[in-house]
């Protein structure tokens, strides 16, 4: 196997709305190629981490490096579109600068959605929807892809396929992509590392290593025989895990 090429660290990273603190010393990195899923319940600062990534939120303290000349590209968790705007998905994509069509036509086609260039926003189904915000967030071949919760309001059916063409899109660009996701199951099957966030990190490692730490368990109030279970497990925790026990 090749050396492992990090693409992005964080540094003893904090985060204060109004001297509340939503983010205490997140300390993450990603290596290109792997795919990373942040889980943790409502207002446990997941979408505030890729905020501060994409440095749409400052941090109170601490750093985000971006290992070298990184492109990064965003998906966020919604995006509100007028419905009655007449808008194709050539023109969404063509937005803020006109973008050249083999460019466009090979993201729709990374994302899913090859021919549909040429149909309206308006049409499209929520599913269709967030693979053209996935085609955006692709057209610059990015080297780091950040996912906030793109698969909210998609059904079963379409949550998985959605993730699938997220593994695709890994085996085809070679990128790291950092996803936040409420779907522990779908999580498990498709991370390579998960990192259990609430407000700081609970725990981080493999899924396997993850599901049945205690503190995983404990946060998302799952079955306390269980998690009893799960303590015959504690050796193969991460030091972070065995730290916060």
């Amino acid at each position: 196997m090749g050396k492992k090429m990090r693409v992005l660290a964080t540094k003893n990273l904090s985060v204060s709305f109004g001297g509340n603190s939503v983010l205490t010393d997140i300390n993450i990195h990603i290596e290109r190629g792997e795919i990373v899923t942040i889980v943790g319940p409502n207002g446990s600062g997941k979408s505030t981490l890729l905020r501060a990534i994409i440095g749409a939120q400052l941090p109170t303290s601490g750093q985000v490096d971006i290992i070298g000349k990184q492109i990064i590209g965003y998906v966020p968790q919604r995006l509100n579109i007028d419905e009655t705007l007449p808008m194709t998905v050539y023109r969404f994509l063509s937005l803020p600068k006109r973008q050249p069509k083999d460019d466009m036509e090979t993201a729709l086609h990374q994302a899913g959605l090859s021919g549909l260039g040429k149909q309206q926003l308006s049409t499209l189904s929520g599913g269709q929807f967030q693979r053209v915000l996935l085609a955006r967030a692709l057209i610059e071949k990015p080297d780091l892809l950040l996912l906030d919760e793109a698969t909210q309001g998609l059904d079963h059916s379409g949550s998985a396929d959605f993730y699938r063409q997220i593994e695709r899109v890994r085996q085809e660009l070679g990128c790291a992509i950092l996803m936040v996701s409420h779907e522990l199951h779908t999580v498990m099957r498709t991370s390579d590392r998960v990192i259990c966030l609430n407000g700081s990190i609970c725990c981080e490692g493999a899924p396997e290593v993850v599901k049945v730490a205690p503190e995983y368990r404990l946060l998302f109030g799952l079955d306390n025989a269980e998690m009893f279970a799960s303590y015959r497990h504690y050796d193969h925790a991460t030091p972070r895990h065995q730290e916060a026990l």
